[in-house]
């Protein structure tokens, strides 16, 4: 079967572009393949192929604290003792 093909141009985040490359290379994926796939589910789904949360704010705020590296606590673990 002969899939037809467009050229399509849009506009993305740089280093979000870049990063999704990197997670994609590992399965061995183009973008282009990436994105085929992500319509080819949006189709399947009738709709976006993950759910969409928008967080509230106390976990927009632990986020941007992880980020910055912010209220941040070393902990060791010690070994346990063998019985």
């Amino acid at each position: 079967m002969v899939v037809e093909k467009s050229r399509t141009n849009v506009y993305l985040d740089t280093k979000l572009k870049e990063q999704a490359k990197e997670i994609y290379k590992h399965y061995g994926l183009s973008l282009s393949e990436a994105v085929n796939i992500f319509l080819a589910q949006s189709v399947f789904n009738r709709g976006l192929p993950f759910e969409v949360k928008i967080p509230n704010d106390e976990t927009l705020e632990a986020m941007k604290d992880v980020e910055s590296g912010a209220n941040y606590e070393e902990l060791t673990f010690l070994p346990t003792p063998r019985c």
